[in-house]
């Protein structure tokens, strides 16, 4: 069963606000967050040509399951909040 869920309309409106990846640093942050997030405890981040040629980030944390790989690219998909009490609650570094 995935993980990766569509969020209901409602919770997509009180996130409208969104983060702007706007750089290389960015990206290590979001990519270092979701292996915390996903239980690492071993992150190893490569880059290259300060981040414009490759940044690759490989953990030992749990997974995605081969079905949530394509709902992982749609908007308004994540594995880490479903409701408004959510929002509120937040348990992850990331949605």
């Amino acid at each position: 069963m995935p993980k990766i869920k569509e969020l209901p309309q409602n919770v997509v409106q009180k996130t409208a606000a969104g983060e702007v990846v706007e750089r290389p640093a960015s990206v290590v942050k979001e990519l270092i967050e979701n292996s915390i997030d996903a239980g690492a405890l071993i992150i190893k981040v490569e880059i290259e040509g300060s981040g414009l040629r490759k940044i690759a980030v490989s953990d030992n944390g749990e997974g995605m399951e081969p079905e949530d790989v394509l709902l992982s690219f749609l908007p308004h998909t994540t594995s880490k909040i479903f409701s408004e009490d959510d929002l509120v609650f937040v348990r992850s570094l990331g949605f």
